[in-house]
C-alpha cells in the first residue's frame, strides 16, 4: 500500500466540512463522498457486546486516505482482552473495501489513547440509555 497519505479524514465532522488537503490529488467532492460512504459502512460494524456500532461508540479514531484511494484506519476496542479483536479487525477492513472506489484497506488495532465512553456520540448514548 502506498505510504503517501495525503487526506486524514474526519469523523467526528459532517463530511460536507471536509476539506482536502492542500495538493492532494482527490478533489473535495469525491473525499466527502469516500467519508460519507466509510461512516455508512463503519455504521454496519457492530460490537457483538453492546448494540451500537462502532461509528457511534467512537472506535475508530483516524481514517487516511492516499491519492490512490488507499485507506489507512487507525481503531481501537471498548476493552483490550475482546475476545473478537481479530474478527473486529476483518470486520472493519472488509466494511471499508465494500466502499466504491476504495483500492486497499490497512487496519491498525491502536489502544492509546484508550477508549472511554466519552468518545461515544449522542446516538450512543441514548442507544444505551447513558444520559
Amino acid at each position: 500500500m502506498d505510504n503517501k497519505v495525503r487526506d486524514t479524514i474526519d469523523l467526528s465532522a459532517p463530511a460536507e466540512t471536509s476539506e482536502a488537503a492542500e495538493g492532494s490529488g482527490l478533489p473535495k467532492e469525491e473525499l466527502d463522498r469516500l467519508t460519507e460512504d466509510l461512516i455508512a459502512a463503519f455504521k454496519d460494524v457492530y460490537d457483538p457486546e453492546i448494540p451500537v456500532d462502532i461509528y457511534e461508540l467512537g472506535l475508530i479514531y483516524r481514517v487516511d486516505v492516499s491519492d490512490d484511494r488507499d485507506i489507512d484506519v487507525d481503531m481501537t476496542l471498548t476493552a483490550p482482552g475482546c475476545p473478537v479483536a481479530e474478527d473486529m479487525v476483518m470486520w472493519v477492513e472488509n466494511a471499508a473495501r465494500s466502499v466504491q472506489g476504495v483500492r486497499d484497506v490497512k487496519v491498525n488495532l491502536i489502544f492509546e489513547p484508550p477508549w472511554d465512553p466519552s468518545r461515544m456520540s449522542d446516538v450512543a448514548r441514548l442507544e444505551l440509555n447513558m444520559f
